[in-house]
């Protein structure tokens, strides 16, 4: 077998070469070697990926159909998988730019699983045609030579062009792909990839795609620094939805009764400290007293530890997470989809506190901004499902635009808008 050797292996087009001429080199190529006759004219890194993908059975034919995750069980998987933390980089660098270009931009995990394919609207509806999507395995033992499966079983950069995937129902598209590695150690932790016509085989694809993964390496390094900082046994408020808050150490999570978690709640609100007669306001429009605010910090301080809360005034004197600070976090990066995941109800549904209640309606508004802002179907389904959006006229109004006006979905969606009108008429 004879591969074309390039000044950079890795790159699939020039500047200069005739695009269709070398499709049907390469398409030639691909047939000759399925008939066990010798290649010519191919990229050794190519050649060697479909030697890979033949001894792996893989279907030079059929698209792959390896349904990894779906559903809640991907949801919960992507979002807490190190892929996350970058994924707002990827928006902002590639995303973003994508619409209306029939670009697709992926993100998969070190397994080759696809977390999340964004991007142009209607290449993602003619992606589906070769199963390219969330959730689904494009590893390159599964799915054969692909750039975001070859490059992480080469731990390198690389590009893919048309008929240089083994599998012909990806011949239409060409992609760019790199790994991202954990900056500590160094561990592949998924790659990135764009996805589009024979433009994206081209030298400044590829250098985009390597900037890409540099800037999101940075902010990996970044949250590992913070979370090193922070300590692996700080602990962690929980109060979001309708289940008891929380506090939580290491693999422990302790009850906290409603008005614990709400005095922690409005201390990690207030670094700067609460005087006991600002704290009662807080706590109680009725005003309690000093001594009841003593007893019940008191009583806080059996279950955080004595030292952890100092007085005059009141003040966490350790680092507490939370998972509203995650939401925050979430929010303020634009990703809409993990702040869902993380907003799995009001917070303390069940509290009139003053304070507590400006903070959940801080919570609320932006959480619902940031929905109706993004419009993606599938949260804005989620969001009018729920306690909060069930009601929501505005929300119901958002979801009815991104539906077929000739799906059944369109006519439910349309007769709950009307009922809400007629409700609050």
């Amino acid at each position: 077998m004879k591969p074309i050797t390039h000044v950079n292996p890795w790159v699939a087009l020039y500047p200069g070469l005739d695009i269709d001429m070398r499709a049907q080199q390469v398409a030639t190529a691909r047939e000759s070697f399925l008939n066990r006759a010798e290649p010519a004219g191919i990229r050794s890194v190519v050649l060697d990926s479909w030697l890979r993908s033949r001894a792996n059975g893989v279907d030079p034919d059929r698209a792959t159909n390896a349904i990894a995750l779906a559903g809640v069980e991907l949801e919960k998987y992507r979002s807490s998988h190190p892929m996350a933390l970058i994924r707002p980089v990827v928006q902002n660098l590639l995303v973003e730019d994508a619409a209306d270009t029939g670009l697709l931009v992926a993100i998969s995990d070190e397994h080759g699983r696809l977390l999340w394919v964004e991007g142009d609207s209607d290449a993602k509806d003619r992606a589906l045609e070769m199963n390219f999507a969330e959730g689904v395995d494009w590893s390159e033992g599964q799915a054969g030579t692909n750039a975001p499966g070859t490059a992480l079983a080469l731990d390198h950069c690389v590009q893919i062009f048309g008929a240089e995937h083994f599998n012909s129902t990806v011949h239409q598209w060409s992609c760019s792909a790199a790994p991202v590695h954990d900056p500590n150690t160094g561990r592949i932790l998924g790659a990135i990839d764009i996805t589009g016509g024979p433009r994206v085989a081209v030298p400044e694809v590829l250098s985009l795609i390597r900037a890409t993964v540099a800037a999101a390496e940075s902010e990996l390094r970044f949250h590992l620094l913070n979370a090193a900082n922070l300590g692996a046994e700080a602990p962690r408020l929980e109060v979001l939805g309708g289940t008891n808050p929380g506090l939580v150490r290491g693999a422990e999570r302790s009850d906290l009764s409603r008005r614990h978690a709400e005095i922690l709640l409005l201390l990690s609100e207030h670094p700067e400290g609460l005087a006991s007669d600002q704290l009662a306001v807080l706590l109680d429009e009725s005003e309690l007293d000093a001594v009841t605010i003593r007893a019940e910090v008191s009583r806080l301080r059996r279950v955080v530890g004595a030292a952890n809360i100092t007085s005059r005034p009141y003040r966490l004197s350790t680092e507490l997470t939370s998972d509203i600070a995650d939401l925050r976090h979430a929010l303020d990066r634009g990703d809409v989809s993990t702040a869902m995941s993380l907003y799995t109800g009001p917070l303390l549904p069940g509290s009139d506190s003053p304070g507590v209640a400006d903070i959940r309606d801080e919570l609320r508004t932006r959480m619902r901004a940031a929905l109706l802002r993004a419009g993606d179907p599938r949260l804005l389904a989620r969001w009018t499902t729920s306690v909060e959006g069930r009601e929501d006229a505005t929300a119901w109004t958002a979801y009815l635009r991104t539906l077929d006006p000739k799906s059944p979905l369109y006519s439910q969606v349309k007769a709950r808008i009307d009922l809400l009108d007629r409700r609050y008429r």
